[in-house]
């Protein structure tokens, strides 16, 4: 087994996930083991904003809203007032729409900070997979996989 990468990213997705406490999870927990990794993983500040977000719309009652909070503190949050950020999330907004293939400007967010942190990046999400390997590395994790 080759050793794991130094840095991750988490999306939006993968703590979803977590807070949930499911199967999903489970599977990344026993992969990447991503509360015990040092340094810690990486979020972007967009997911930050999407978790709380999602939280809300879905009506998230005290337990899971402890553990968001848990994981949020816990995790590296990333903020993307940075210049070489904002940089990368002009050259991958470009590429994707010169290529026909907009995403959602928060995922392009998460994908600039990838980038430029040389994270790779955890996701359910197969649209990051026309970033990978042009503008960063990441790991789809199949939320249908059969976890027996």
């Amino acid at each position: 087994m080759s050793a794991l990468p130094s840095l991750y990213l988490l999306d939006t997705n993968v703590l979803v996930h977590l807070v949930r406490g499911d199967a999903v999870w489970a599977r990344v927990r026993a992969t990447y083991q991503p509360l015990l990794l040092e340094p810690r993983p990486l979020i972007s500040v967009a997911t930050s904003g999407e978790l709380r977000s999602l939280a809300l719309q879905f009506n998230w009652q005290a337990e899971k809203i402890d553990q968001m909070e848990f994981c949020l503190a816990y995790l590296q949050r990333i903020s993307i007032d940075d210049s070489e950020i904002i940089r990368a999330y002009a050259a991958i907004d470009a590429h994707l729409q010169r290529t026909g293939q907009p995403l959602g400007k928060n995922d392009v967010w998460i994908a600039a900070t990838a980038a430029v942190t040389g994270a790779r990046l955890l996701t359910t999400d197969k649209d990051f997979d026309r970033l990978d390997p042009l503008f960063l590395s990441r790991d789809w994790i199949d939320p249908d996989a059969n976890t027996a």
